[in-house]
């Protein structure tokens, strides 16, 4: 009877959503004309550009620009974008904004060449000079003086590589922008965006999404994205990557028509090319006038990173009105209509709408329609999991923010007092022919839930070490910057390591108002006793501890301090659960295998892999610890 009752409320409920997304998308055919249109820049190429405007005519409106690599379809001006209606484009549409997407140089149906990340000019001296913030500029400039019924006021919102150019158009210095929401953006990409993370190659992201589609060229403007020629077994990932080992294989895999992939490979270092493309260095050009609103999810796969650190280069560079929102939300989740959980997590509430409803809206109302009242918003508006609450900051990390290093112990214990025993330390065997997986199941695309996955499959691993509390007593709420900070060696000249933040949840836990020791997610139940659940983890390429520039082997046996930070978490480990930190060498396919010997990994071969022994050191004198950001 539960059962019945549950799918006559389903049935009953998508013929509601089916009843609203007819009457939205008749009222945006009602409402609404689409014009397309060239937009010629200032070097004399032509942007293409759709724009849905507003036939209401008894007053000016504002404009929402949205610039994208990914095509602006559908094309033509009788083709309607369905999201106006399905996503929560509609909440602008009753606000009677005209709403305006745009293929970026070279994509698609705009003019031009593209280049991946284009590196900001700030010395643009004749016409020819040209980038991002400079096509946004010309842009922003035509549509304020060729829109009919517009009001001046222009803001700029995109989410991942358009968070990119988002960011871009706050540098462009037009006095019509007047408030911008780089949205995960595309930061850097060899910090810890997409492609790589403290210089190690996310291969399962950068070869699915670059090399199978999306970086083969476009000689002239089309409406059809490239076919994808490249074939490998697609029903397991850890085995097909496996199987085709070194990164000069996936090379070969690809051809020499993949620009960006291959000056990636030409470039291994954090060198000037890479610098060049690290939008942080530039985000002083942000003029005072534009406000921005960085947007991002605590449980972001792809631009995590992004946007904890385009909001912190903002904030520390700029002198505007800068703010920042971070869900409990995978890639791009808070646009959707489901923020209610993450896998088998849970956050007690749809965090989406209610963030679309409470902040997105009112922020670009309050700057482009001079509507409402922000005041009660906050510079910072962060979700915490594990209590499930929305918490407002006035600075990001938080003032009572205090940074406790908690020690690695003997035994697999973690503790707040420094060890005091001699020449203590946890060995295990890295072996890049048998690497970590970063997930328990078979997939073949990158999962998204990895980011709050169980990881008892991991501790059951001998190449997986791991350390945590006793049950805790009282809650204890991270919120800001993790930092690793391990004393280790290794019997080879390189090697990987991986830190993972965790919660363990009680053997007897319960989801508030569940029946059984089970989430009820739609992949069916989960036992939550016990479960292990992933807060935050990070990877540190080991070559890269004293630069990411200049790359230093290690000796063989010598203890070395191996120090970096993982993204900010916002978190609180519940009284009655513990906290957990594991250690390990590999996060494969996520991450490219370190062949634990001083090569260019992108040149070596197969025959390069090899097996390291890895002591993480915990005594007096070497004491590995992770540094908690705590929150009081």
């Amino acid at each position: 009877m539960r059962k019945l009752l549950f799918l006559l409320f389903a049935i009953q409920f998508a013929c509601f959503a089916y009843a609203q997304h007819e009457q939205d998308s008749a009222f945006v055919r009602d409402n609404y004309i689409k014009k397309e249109v060239s937009i010629p820049m200032r070097d004399g190429i032509k942007l293409f550009t759709a724009m849905y405007v507003p036939k209401d005519a008894t007053e000016k409106h504002p404009i929402l620009l949205m610039r994208t690599p990914y095509s602006c379809n559908p094309y033509g001006e009788s083709n309607f974008n369905a999201g106006l209606w399905l996503r929560y484009f509609k909440y602008y549409t009753r606000e009677n904004y005209t709403i305006v997407f745009q293929d970026v140089r070279g994509r698609w149906m705009s003019e031009g060449e593209f280049v991946d990340v284009r590196p900001f000019n700030p010395n643009k001296k004749t016409n020819q000079d040209i980038d991002e913030a400079s096509d946004t500029y010309d842009t922003i400039d035509w549509l304020i003086k060729n829109l009919e019924n517009n009001n001046g006021n222009v803001g700029v919102m995109g989410i991942s590589y358009p968070g990119f150019y988002s960011t871009m158009a706050a540098l462009s210095g037009h006095p019509a922008l007047k408030a911008v929401s780089p949205q995960a953006p595309v930061t850097d990409w060899f910090i810890g965006d997409d492609f790589h993370h403290n210089g190690a190659f996310f291969i399962l992201d950068g070869f699915s999404f670059y090399a199978s589609g999306f970086g083969y060229p476009r000689p002239t403007p089309t409406r059809f994205g490239p076919p994808n020629n490249i074939r490998i077994p697609s029903n397991d990932n850890y085995e097909s990557y496996l199987r085709i080992g070194a990164l000069k294989n996936f090379m070969k895999l690809t051809g020499d028509s993949l620009k960006f992939w291959k000056d990636m490979y030409a470039h291994p270092n954090y060198d000037e090319w890479w610098q060049a493309r690290n939008i942080r260095n530039f985000v002083d050009h942000v003029p005072a006038g534009t406000a921005t609103m960085v947007v991002g999810g605590t449980f972001d796969a792809e631009d995590c990173f992004g946007a904890w650190r385009t909001y912190e280069a903002i904030e520390k560079k700029a002198k505007n009105k800068n703010r920042i929102v971070m869900g409990p939300w995978y890639h791009g989740q808070w646009a959707s209509t489901d923020g209610t959980h993450m896998g088998n997590v849970r956050f007690g509430s749809n965090t989406s709408i209610w963030y679309q409803n409470n902040i997105e809206i009112p922020f670009f109302n309050y700057y482009l329609k001079g509507k409402g009242d922000i005041s009660k918003l906050a510079e910072a508006n962060i979700f915490f999991t594990g209590a499930n609450e929305w918490k407002q900051f006035e600075t990001w990390p938080p003032a009572d923010k205090k940074d406790e290093a908690i020690y690695l112990q003997a035994g697999g214990k973690l503790s707040y007092t420094k060890p005091a025993s001699k020449n203590s330390f946890t060995e295990y065997i890295s072996d890049p022919a048998h690497p970590v997986p970063y997930t328990e199941n078979v997939h073949f695309t990158r999962t998204r839930d990895y980011m709050t996955d169980d990881q008892r499959f991991a501790s059951r691993r001998t190449d997986v070490i791991s350390f945590e509390t006793d049950v805790l007593t009282s809650d204890l709420t991270l919120g800001g910057t993790v930092v690793a900070d391990l004393l280790a060696s290794i019997s080879t000249t390189d090697a990987d390591f991986v830190v993972k933040v965790i919660d363990v949840f009680p053997d007897d836990f319960k989801y508030a108002g569940a029946t059984t020791n089970q989430s009820r997610d739609a992949g069916g139940p989960y036992p939550m006793g016990g479960y292990q659940m992933l807060v935050r983890g990070e990877i540190m390429r080991g070559r890269f501890r004293k630069s990411f520039a200049i790359p230093e082997a290690f000796k063989p046996n010598k203890i070395e301090r191996v120090k970096f930070e993982l993204p900010d978490v916002a978190h609180t480990f519940q009284k009655g659960h513990k906290l957990m930190i594991q250690i390990q060498s590999s996060w494969f396919p996520l991450a490219d295998r370190n062949p634990q010997k001083f090569v260019n990994i992108y040149e070596c071969d197969d025959s390069d892999f090899q097996k390291a022994a890895i002591r993480i050191y915990h005594d007096g004198t070497n004491s590995s610890s992770i540094i908690l950001p705590v929150l009081k």
